[in-house]
């Protein structure tokens, strides 16, 4: 599964200085699971996506991990999703 926000830029600020995961796939209208791309983020390391990026949602590693996270209000549907059927994963090392 992937959203993108059309209207405005997203941001996730780590608050704990614990590693977290950030996952995006190519932009365009259709993204294609191929495309998928995974980071690991530092807990020093916070991202911003700019209007328009598929990504997942915020992934943490630990449970209680919190974030500030800076989005867009006001009028019009800014979140678009896709998601994934009959996908496996491959994991490279």
């Amino acid at each position: 599964m992937v959203e993108r926000h059309p209207l405005g830029s997203q941001a996730f600020i780590p608050m704990q200085n614990e590693p977290w995961l950030i996952v995006v796939c190519d932009t365009g209208n259709k993204p294609e699971p191929i495309t998928l791309r995974a980071f690991l983020a530092t807990g020093k390391q916070g991202v911003n996506y700019r209007p328009g990026v598929w990504h997942h949602p915020l992934l943490v590693l630990k449970p209680d991990q919190d974030f500030l996270v800076v989005d867009r209000g006001g009028p019009g549907e800014n979140c678009d999703e896709v998601w994934f059927t009959g996908v496996s994963a491959k994991v490279a090392v």
